[in-house]
């Protein structure tokens, strides 16, 4: 395993929670290159040949493992684009752990994208957390683009957790699934941008099976002159469930754009969304300063609560 710089080691304890080596299968990617890579008898983790991406396998019914693939960048000007192909098998139960950290000092752009790209065979479960982070002073902008794509087969679960909160200049969030009989999937957002910072997620599901459902639901805070887009489409293609949600506080001079999407196709799909976006009450932080504290704690507070 290459050895990691204090910076690198802080960024993999921000996007994934790493203080050491983890047990379980895992791929670290660092500036390009690999720090460190090791597979397990039911996990196993196949480089591309061109260097830019893996494979990763699953055996059927692998129960109580893990998959650490972080990526973290410390060079100002780099920018890289990722496969990543995981095959779960069936009855399968694991825990995959993503996510990216940049740090840029330099003057220069520095820039991540992956593609991940899972396929869920009948009866699997998985619980994916991506989680991205910026830090540094350079004038150069911190930019990811994640790009997902789920395929679920029958009775199959996919939960995902999507965290972005500090320091990501800009950021375009792309994420597609497509759900046979009785597929689940759930996805929970959490946003904050501030600065000047642009941040655009995309969902589009099609429930294609017979009880299939979904449930797609994003928080955010958008401060300073920040710009959000939450765009989610559900497509009902079969008697299925679907839900969509955008949760928003809007502060100084943020923008919010909450784009919803529904799409019936069978007369037995039933499909809901739901939006609000608006700013932080003012009994909330009257409350809070009676208890001593000053506005700005109060603010933080309240967003620090409704981001959990």
């Amino acid at each position: 395993m290459l050895q990691l710089d204090e910076i690198q080691k802080r960024l993999l304890r921000e996007v994934a929670d790493l203080h050491t080596v983890p047990e379980g299968a895992y791929n670290i990617r660092s500036n390009s290159q690999s720090a460190g890579r090791a597979s397990t008898e039911n996990i196993e983790i196949i480089p591309r040949e061109d260097g830019q991406g893996l494979t990763v396998k699953i055996k059927p019914y692998t129960t109580n493992e893990s998959v650490h693939i972080p990526v973290v960048m410390t060079k100002s000007g780099l920018k890289e684009l990722v496969y990543n192909d995981f095959y779960i098998g069936e009855g399968a139960d694991v825990v995959i752990v993503a996510g990216c950290g940049i740090d840029n000092c330099g003057p220069d752009d520095s820039e991540h994208d992956g593609i991940h790209r899972f396929y869920l065979s009948k009866g699997a479960k998985v619980k994916y957390v991506e989680k991205h982070y910026g830090s540094g002073k350079g004038k150069g902008k911190r930019i990811l683009n994640p790009g997902t794509e789920v395929y679920q087969d029958e009775d199959s679960s996919m939960e995902m957790e999507m965290v972005q909160i500090k320091g990501v200049d800009d950021t375009d969030r792309t994420t597609t699934a497509e759900l046979k009989k009785g597929a689940k999937l759930v996805v929970r957002e959490r946003l904050m941008t501030h600065g000047s910072q642009r941040a655009v997620s995309t969902y589009v599901v099609h429930l294609n099976g017979e009880g299939s459902s979904a449930d797609v639901v994003s928080r955010s805070v958008a401060r300073d002159d920040s710009y959000q887009k939450f765009d989610a489409k559900l497509v009902g293609n079969a008697g299925c469930s679907g839900h969509t949600e955008c949760d928003s506080i809007i502060m100084d001079n943020g923008r919010i754009l909450a784009v919803p999407g529904l799409e019936a196709n069978n007369v037995d799909a039933a499909l809901v969304h739901e939006a609000a976006i608006g700013k932080i009450a003012g009994d909330q932080l009257i409350k809070l300063m009676t208890l001593g504290l000053s506005e700005q704690e109060a603010e933080e507070q309240i967003i620090n609560g409704f981001l959990k």
